[in-house]
């Protein structure tokens, strides 16, 4: 049976995650997908709908490979805060999350070469500190919010925000590896 590996995401942070565990992939695809939120849609629903929709993009090469997809929603109550298109929506993201709780959640899929598909959902409580106005317009100026799902980065500097997790770390950067090691092996990965 192949062992290649395609990761359906072009996010270096899951990269990394994967590299941390021995897992490095034989090529990266970055489906292009809409994102979007369905009416109504519940945050896990979309976190599932993303990922699903990542593993059924078509491979770069016709070799049997394993793939890897996954998506992560930030949800704050049931509003979906997703990736910020600029420093202002970013504020507005960062003002909702400031002294509260909210939930990071990550759907992985990997799909065999024959076909067989398998799932994990892993979901991550976080809360924030009350954030001040001069905190927000520093953190806005690193830029580090851009492309992040909640417009921020607990493996950098926003880690100054986070006064409790509860759940996976690896699953706020952007993979939660234990359910992704979990998934490997039940298809037969060894992983180092």
């Amino acid at each position: 049976m192949s062992r290649r590996l395609v990761l359906a995401s072009a996010s270096p942070r899951r990269l990394a995650l994967l590299a941390q565990i021995g897992i490095v992939p034989d090529a990266v695809i970055a489906p292009e997908i809409d994102e979007t939120p369905r009416k109504g849609e519940p945050p896990r629903a979309l976190a599932l709908r993303l990922a699903r929709a990542k593993a059924a993009a078509p491979l770069p090469t016709p070799t049997p490979s394993f793939l890897l997809a996954a998506d992560t929603i930030v949800a704050a109550g049931t509003r979906i805060i997703g990736k910020t298109a600029d420093p202002d929506e970013a504020r507005r993201a960062l003002t909702l999350l400031s002294g509260r709780r909210h939930r990071v959640i990550t759907a992985v899929i990997l799909a065999a070469p024959d076909g067989r598909t398998a799932a994990r959902i892993c979901e991550t409580t976080v809360a924030f500190a009350r954030l001040d106005r001069a905190q927000l317009d520093s953190y806005l100026a690193t830029n580090e919010w851009q492309g992040k799902a909640g417009a921020y980065a607990i493996q950098g500097k926003a880690a100054a925000f986070i006064r409790h997790i509860s759940g996976s770390h690896s699953n706020v950067v952007g993979l939660p590896l234990f359910e992704t090691a979990q998934l490997l092996r039940g298809f037969g990965w060894r992983i180092p």
